[in-house]
């Protein structure tokens, strides 16, 4: 990164900060909601320790980090809000994503080192399919949180991507954004305010529309048995094989035709 495109990204990680902070503290009844849902549903007990979460892995960059990658998922998990991590992607599907990566240097990233990774919103839920519950508990208030919180995060989004789009030698349209678990930004899915500012950022800025591919979740592999299923028709004679590259972008670019029209 440039000297000044630094500059502008930790202003947009301060930002990112303040959002958080702010939901902390407007919503001080979140942590004893969140430790409901805990309570009674089957699977692991914890405490939570991280209502509203920050990626700490954005504090990290340097000037002379590389990024090669945004990649937005849903919202932050269990191991996600513990303690000891607040960072995102760091439970079973970050490790399901990294080892996509591993096993594919042809695509020259490093999930550690070359992805900035932001959620759809930073609510935790133990699972995202209860950010309905969470919203049902707490009403009118918390909904309308988790709402406003999404669109923070596509704007957000829109402008990490934009300093380091500026910052790259061929200027836009920039750094790849690859958003995951596009199945629940549809009309009346949990990420609808999601999709609904995302739209209004795609249409005053045709070049991020662009910079932008929908995938199913790396969760229990679907974004790999996916990417194999949508394989391309049979070759005719002398037509070169697609290589992975040149499929994600394909299938990444019809799921976002599909959702965002």
């Amino acid at each position: 990164m440039t000297k000044a495109a630094f500059a502008a990204f930790r202003q947009a990680a301060g930002r990112y900060r303040a959002v958080v902070d702010g939901l902390n503290a407007a919503l001080p009844e979140l942590p004893a909601l969140i430790q409901r849902l805990v309570d009674q549903r089957d699977g692991p007990s914890y405490t939570v320790d991280t209502p509203v979460l920050y990626n700490l892995a954005l504090d990290e960059y340097t000037p002379d980090s590389e990024v090669k990658l945004i990649l937005a998922a849903d919202n932050p998990g269990r191991r996600e809000q513990a303690a000891e991590n607040r960072r995102y992607l760091v439970g079973p599907s970050g490790k399901i994503a990294e080892r996509f990566f591993r096993d594919h240097p042809e695509l020259g990233i490093d999930f550690r080192r070359h992805v900035l990774i932001l959620n759809k919103t930073p609510i935790h839920t133990p699972r995202t399919a209860e950010l309905k519950a969470l919203c049902r508990l707490g009403g009118p208030r918390i909904a309308g949180a988790v709402v406003s919180s999404q669109r923070t995060m596509a704007e957000l989004l829109l402008e990490f991507w934009q300093i380091l789009a500026g910052s790259s030698p061929g200027g836009f349209p920039g750094v790849p954004v690859w958003i995951i678990g596009y199945s629940e930004m549809k009309k009346g899915g949990l990420f609808e305010a999601y999709t609904g500012r995302l739209k209004e950022l795609c249409a005053a800025n045709p070049a991020f529309r662009d910079s932008l591919f929908l995938y199913r979740h790396f969760s229990m592999n679907q974004f790999t048995i996916d990417l194999k299923r949508r394989s391309p028709p049979p070759l005719t004679d002398g037509e070169p094989e697609e290589g992975l590259e040149q499929r994600l972008r394909r299938v990444g670019a019809a799921y976002r035709e599909r959702v965002l029209g």
